[in-house]
């Protein structure tokens, strides 16, 4: 409201161009021109030279952006400086016409109120950010401003015959023309919220305001509207922003920074979900309530000092839900910063990690824990021998390392079966930890060896008690399904300092302790000693030598003949291996075949003697012989392997020979220990055409009822049995019944290991099928043996 009324004023009409277009009674009398004189003259001509510099400049902004204004100039006529007030003027189209000048002269003692009241209404609606109206009560504008025009895309005209409501939407006009009819008629102020809808069909948040203004004799609507759309986008983002917190996963809470204190002003469901407690009960608290006493220490300091910091920090540590569960929470803080970069809040985002730590706690146990016995493993034994060496490095103090092997597991497993074999480990996994203290280290190093770490030993003797305590708890039967499974254990011992001082070192003195444990007799202790060093590294030498024959080749074949005792005609070899040694000359199998059977080694010569056999048998079907078989010993250790029988068949195909060129010979003693293997091996074998053999028959107990569900061809009479059978009766017998056992299960018997005239007559004369032996013929290379067949006619 203005605070004085303002002086008389005086106005004429200004054209586009500068020039006077309307001079009234007012104007004639203040410049002493009459109208004639003064329409069509410039505005510079009534000005005093020295104020026209501030008109061209003044008038030029007015032409360019239409903005009103005032200046105060000096004008001859008016005997001092006066207030000219410029009003654009604009016509259709919104082209500017010109404006309206209104002079006012200005008071020597003018005070500023005075000069202010005097600014023209239409030059301040002008000015406005927003757009300024004025309706009647018909909701028709009766004056507005030239923002509206921007805003509505409408001429002066349009806009005068033009009804408020028409720039709202449908749905909204009721609303609107409620909110003017409480301006009129209850005198009320409104603000309200609403979409200007522009000719274009553009819609625009904006913000309206009214008041009833009385004006002689009439009410009007003054208002006034503000554009805001970046205030919309801003609430939407806010808006967005607020479902994204109640959405999301993590908890999320938002505390204010009042000194130590920090109240709890925002949580979102997620937090409520996690911690168990709703908004309502934690609004005003300072989080730290939920805090486990005790715990965490040093996470939580580091809280205390980034909030203390006023900086972001990260830790994961122990917090209690309502239900006082723990969980382990992963909390990111960060602070919030105002205008000024004064730390107004922190932000929390809470992550239960309590199933990972689980899951991780569980995964690092895998790592370093035997799955079936819990014990420690290869990598957890490792770590904890380092770890005993240096600290009895440090104190002065003996370790002593213990390596268990089982005595004779495999056939536990064999005839028990693979599952009395996991319980008997789970019960000497058990006896162990239970016979040594909680300082020591029982672990299980592979399949049936298990190595004990005995922590600060005062002396020898202290150390031997406590590894007979051991022994003694591995000497008792393990209890299986009503049977009592023996179990024993040879134990290699070594001792920190004197038997190594690495932890590599002291483990392989106790697995050399070990092995001559096991050769000196079951369930005995050896201490490791230098003599002991020197025997193993003759086995590893021998290893190492059949690993060599392989790549140099040195593994050959020679073949004994088979005859047949009724027509003295070759039915068929013996594949034999031999091994020319670089130093030692032709070795036989028993010179290394035991070890490549301990080591493993078997299986890689398996497969190179069934190369050469394949070989041998291709040379025979070159030759004419397609019908004459070879034989083959295998090992157990080879037949286990998954893909023994696939690998048969496709050497077999690789030669293109007939399956049952090559017989498979099994000892009976190995089929007997692990029946449901030897069927395996005897169904795939059957099925792929190739004849079983079961070798030494006899020798050991017979399970003939198993014999038949091999579907066996043929059987050879044990060495032992063909030797003993011509020197009595008791043996003979023996030998007669065992070849009449294989004609009754229809299977031919062979008599192995003929070397006397004598034993030839005797396996003739009580129906046996054929033999083998130095009798008959050595075993002979591939070139011999074809040449006797060309001499000797076979069947």
């Amino acid at each position: 409201m203005f605070s004085t009324e303002p002086r008389e004023r005086t106005s004429f009409l200004v054209d586009q161009a500068g020039k006077i277009v309307s001079w009234n009674a007012n104007c004639a009398a203040l410049f002493g021109l009459a109208a004639s004189q003064a329409i069509g003259q410039t505005v510079c001509t009534l000005l005093d030279p020295a104020s026209r510099g501030e008109w061209s400049e003044r008038w030029a902004q007015l032409v360019a952006a239409g903005h009103p204004g005032e200046l105060t100039v000096r004008m001859p006529a008016c005997g001092g400086p006066v207030s000219l007030n410029l009003a654009p003027q604009y016509g259709a189209a919104a082209a500017f016409e010109g404006c309206v000048a209104s002079v006012t002269s200005v008071g020597t003692h003018e005070s500023e109120a005075e000069r202010v009241a005097r600014t023209p209404m239409s030059t301040i609606v002008e000015m406005f950010p927003g757009t300024f109206y004025a309706l009647n009560r018909d909701r028709r504008f009766v004056l507005w401003n030239r923002n509206l025009e921007r805003l509505a895309e409408m001429t002066p005209d349009e806009l005068a015959a033009a009804n408020a409501l028409e720039f709202f939407d449908v749905k909204e006009r009721p609303r609107i023309a409620e909110a003017i009819r409480q301006v009129f008629d209850d005198g009320k102020e409104i603000q309200i919220e609403a979409d200007h809808v522009t000719r274009s069909g553009r819609e625009i948040p904006m913000l309206l305001c009214g008041t009833r203004v009385p004006c002689i004799g009439g009410d009007y609507l003054f208002g006034m509207g503000l554009d805001i759309t970046d205030q919309r986008q801003q609430e939407q983002q806010l808006r967005l922003r607020e479902r994204a917190l109640h959405a999301a996963s993590n908890g999320i809470v938002i505390t204010g920074c009042e000194r130590r204190d920090h109240p709890i002003e925002y949580v979102n469901p997620a937090f409520e979900r996690i911690t168990g407690y709703s908004a309502a009960e934690v609004m005003g608290r300072d989080p730290r309530f939920m805090a486990v006493p005790d715990t965490d220490s040093n996470e939580r300091n580091q809280v205390r000092e980034a909030l203390d910091g006023r900086r972001a920090v990260n830790v994961v540590f122990r917090n209690r839900r309502k239900n006082g569960e723990l969980f382990w929470n992963d909390l990111n803080i960060t602070p919030v910063t105002d205008e000024t970069g004064h730390v107004t809040h922190f932000i929390g985002v809470m992550n239960d990690v309590t199933a990972t730590k689980q899951r991780t706690a569980h995964l690092e146990h895998e790592v370093n824990h035997d799955p079936l016995t819990g014990l420690a493993n290869r990598n957890l034994l490792w770590d904890r021998l380092e770890q005993s060496l240096h600290l009895a490095q440090r104190h002065k103090s003996l370790v002593a390392v213990v390596l268990i092997d089982l005595n004779n597991f495999k056939s536990v497993n064999d005839t028990f079966g693979h599952e009395a074999g996991d319980v008997v480990l789970k019960v000497v996994a058990k006896r162990l930890q239970a016979s040594v203290r909680d300082s020591d280290t029982v672990s299980r190093l592979s399949g049936d060896e298990f190595v004990l770490v005995l922590v600060n030993q005062p002396s020898l003797r202290y150390a031997l008690r406590m590894i007979e305590r051991v022994r003694s708890a591995l000497t008792m039967p393990v209890s299986f399904n009503r049977k009592e499974i023996p179990v024993g254990a040879s134990l290699g011992v070594s001792v920190y300092p004197h038997d190594g001082v690495t932890a590599a070192d002291l483990v392989r003195a106790s697995d050399v302790a070990m092995y001559h444990a096991k050769a000196s007799g079951r369930n005995e202790v050896a201490f490791f000693s230098a003599d002991m060093k020197s025997t193993t590294e003759a086995k590893q030498r021998l290893e190492h030598g059949m690993r060599e024959a392989l790549e140099r080749d040195e593994l050959f074949l020679v073949y004994q003949p088979r005859v047949d005792l009724r027509s003295g005609k070759v039915r068929g070899f013996e594949a034999l291996l031999r091994w020319r040694h670089p130093e030692n000359g032709v070795l036989l199998p028993s010179a290394f075949l035991a070890e490549a059977e301990e080591s493993g080694t078997i299986v890689p010569i398996g497969n190179r003697v069934l190369d050469q056999a394949c070989a041998f048998l291709d040379r025979l079907k070159q030759l004419g012989y397609d019908e004459l078989p070879l034989s083959v010993n295998v090992s157990q250790r080879e037949y286990c392997q998954h893909d023994f029988v696939a690998g048969i068949g496709e050497r077999l195909r690789r030669f293109g020979l007939s399956p049952h060129n090559l017989e498979v010979e099994l000892r009976e003693e190995a089929l007997i220990r692990n029946p449901g293997l030897g069927r395996d091996v005897a169904a795939q074998l059957r099925s792929l055409g190739t004849p079983l053999t079961v070798d030494a028959f006899g020798h050991g107990i017979s399970d003939l009822a198993f014999l038949q569900q091999l579907d066996v061809a043929q059987v050879k009479l044990a060495r032992s049995t063909v030797h003993a059978a011509a020197g009595g009766k008791p043996a003979g017998k023996l030998a007669k019944t065992l070849i009449d056992i294989g004609h009754n299960l229809e299977m031919a018997v062979i008599g192995e290991a003929v070397e006397t005239r004598a034993q030839m007559e005797f396996l003739a004369s009580n129906g046996c099928d054929q033999i083998q032996g130095t009798w008959f013929s050595e075993p002979l290379p591939e070139e011999q043996a074809c040449e006797l067949l060309k001499t000797r006619q076979f069947a």
